[in-house]
């Protein structure tokens, strides 16, 4: 069911049914371009047009942090689970395993990539990857990487870059790469290679891996998180207002 929030469009899922649709996709061979957002791209966007526009015209936008599930039940949606981009990954990466079908991981550097490949392959050993690449390849070399990807015959597309780099690419290849299933996993292949720890289960349940995540790369990461939440958390209380006074109306 496809909702807005903040006039942002996203879809409230399970992540058994996003898998569901991946597979129909695969199987069918039509093209389902899957976008995750959480508060930072959530924040981002509302002042990036470019950005904004790139999500809204994916066929899924999935809800991948804990900010967007609380803020879509505060505006009344009660059955809203989190579908986090790794978890969906880990689900269809095991669908291929079975039933034959072939990834291509695209972005981290090379020996990230290679590692999540090798590591996906220990993980599932029938699996057959159609090919990867690193994500660090020059504007000018993007159409001949493109090209490798679309000559691969992959089944699904993995692009681990970051925001909104994988969104403006995607938006601008997905009809021309002949991949049934795409998606952004922002740095999922730093965790699939093992480089990156995910937080506790009880710290994702609470909607507190982005701690656990600054805690691992704090110069990298604390900025983004302590401007990004600061906004979304004055967006939420509006929202929160909002619906109060509409409950006294």
């Amino acid at each position: 069911m496809r909702v807005e929030l903040f006039n942002v469009p996203v879809d409230i899922l399970s992540l058994e049914q996003t898998v569901s649709l991946a597979h129909n996709a695969m199987r069918s061979r039509t093209r389902l371009h899957h976008v995750a957002i959480n508060v930072a791209k959530l924040v981002t966007l509302k002042s990036n047009t470019e950005l904004s526009d790139d999500v809204a015209s994916s066929d899924i936008v999935g809800i991948d942090g804990m900010g967007i599930a609380l803020a879509l039940r505060i505006n009344g949606h009660k059955s809203v689970t989190r579908v986090t981009g790794v978890d969906l990954m880990a689900a269809v990466l095991a669908i291929c395993a079975e039933d034959g079908y072939r990834p291509f991981f695209l972005g981290a550097t090379d020996d990230v990539v290679y590692k999540a490949v090798r590591a996906t392959e220990i993980t599932h050993p029938n699996i057959r990857f159609a090919g990867f690449h690193h994500g660090y390849f020059a504007e000018e070399a993007e159409d001949e990487v493109l090209q490798q990807i679309r000559a691969s015959g992959a089944d699904c597309l993995f692009i681990g870059m970051p925001t909104p780099r994988k969104e403006r690419l995607l938006r601008r290849w997905r009809d021309h790469l002949n991949i049934p299933f795409i998606m952004g996993v922002g740095g999922g292949f730093d965790i699939v290679a093992g480089n990156v720890q995910r937080a506790p289960l009880w710290m994702q349940n609470c909607g507190l891996e982005w701690v656990y995540r600054v805690y691992q790369e704090p110069r990298r990461m604390w900025w983004r998180y302590a401007r990004t939440n600061m906004i979304f958390l004055c967006m939420l209380a509006q929202l929160t207002a909002r619906r109060l006074i509409a409950g006294k109306t």
